[in-house]
């Protein structure tokens, strides 16, 4: 089934090509060691190519993508974690926390983005999940598609999440939205 194999090989250099960007955001969500981030984006890789060779079309490639890539995102963390033995916060949990960031070190975009990464990584996977595919532009049928959870359940997760991100900053000195 060399035609089979030659179709999958394909999709994925497409996939590759169009998403490669954002599967490397998505693996530095996930991971921030540097080392890890890579095997990680490899993983996530190997994890596409061979997905292909099941896709049945029945969502988009887009949607097929960051299911792929966010289910060995959220495998990863949890092994991850165990391995750390690392708590988990739930999202009211991450809202009583106390912050402990500076904020002098929050001006500017990277800090503020690095900052926010730290917040949803600290989320349990399916909640962080749901945050790092609304920060890649995806609506909440698309997420829900991907997540298995309904459009209006990732709505008001995105909601809470949103609220407590904003509060969370507030707390930190930051005075725009």
């Amino acid at each position: 089934m060399d035609v089979g194999a030659t179709g999958q090989d394909e999709r994925y250099r497409q996939a590759a090509a169009a998403f490669g960007p954002a599967l490397e955001r998505l693996a530095r969500a996930y991971e921030a060691d540097t080392e890890l981030r890579r095997d990680l984006l490899q993983e996530i890789h190997t994890a596409l190519w061979r997905s292909f060779a099941g896709f049945a079309q029945d969502c988009s490639v887009r949607t097929w993508v960051y299911r792929v890539a966010h289910n060995v995102g959220a495998s990863h963390v949890l092994r991850s974690r165990r391995a750390n033995s690392a708590a988990l916060a739930s999202l009211d949990e991450l809202a009583l926390q106390a912050d402990d960031d500076n904020p002098e070190h929050t001006v500017g975009e990277r800090q503020v983005l690095a900052r926010m990464l730290d917040m949803i990584s600290r989320l349990k996977p399916p909640d962080a999940q749901v945050m790092l595919l609304y920060l890649e532009d995806l609506d909440a049928a698309e997420i829900g598609e991907i997540t298995g959870l309904s459009a209006g359940a990732v709505a008001t997760r995105i909601y809470r999440i949103k609220a407590v991100l904003a509060r969370r900053f507030q707390q930190g000195g930051r005075d725009d939205d």
